[in-house]
């Protein structure tokens, strides 16, 4: 079996459906979280919309330390450059994982935050970590979605705002 391809398809679905997500979001509650201890509606939308690009960052480098490469926030005003931040961080992916050889995804991939390991994996776990990360904000993101009263999107089957159901 090889595992590029299935990952590639497996990233493809999933950039479907998070499409569906990232088009939702509204603007006006870019501040908003349901709880003081959640992420507020924007920072996880863009954090989303990034996720993809963890894959080319697994692919092309052994490690990656916070201490020396701190997070830089996107800012984002609307839903179009929303869909394009995820969109040039999938293609990248997409490409990157597409010209990868099946013995990278073993090598060694560590993230840190100087001296402290935070993770130390191989190549494929920061790929699938990746895709996971992106389930799991995007089923987040729903939730808020349903506090607000948004319809939420369909997943693998129907949500309970789909009428075709």
């Amino acid at each position: 079996m090889n595992t590029i391809k299935l990952l590639l398809r497996e990233l493809e679905q999933e950039a479907q459906t998070t499409r569906k997500f990232l088009a939702l979001v509204p603007f006006d509650k870019a501040e908003w979280a349901p709880h003081e201890k959640s992420m507020k509606m924007m920072p996880l939308s863009t954090h989303i919309a990034e996720l993809p690009s963890w894959i080319s960052l697994g692919l092309t480098t052994d490690e990656l330390d916070f201490a020396t490469a701190p997070y830089q926030p996107i800012v984002v005003n609307n839903n179009e450059e929303l869909l394009a931040i995820f969109e040039k961080s999938y293609e990248e992916a997409k490409a990157e994982l597409s010209k990868t050889k099946e013995e990278v995804l073993a090598k060694r991939w560590v993230l840190r935050n100087g001296e402290q390991i935070l993770s130390d994996i191989d190549k494929y776990g920061i790929i699938r970590i990746a895709i996971s990360q992106t389930i799991h904000h995007r089923a987040q993101l729903g939730g808020y979605f349903r506090l607000l009263g948004i319809a939420v999107p369909s997943s693998y089957g129907p949500s309970a705002d789909d009428q075709s159901f």
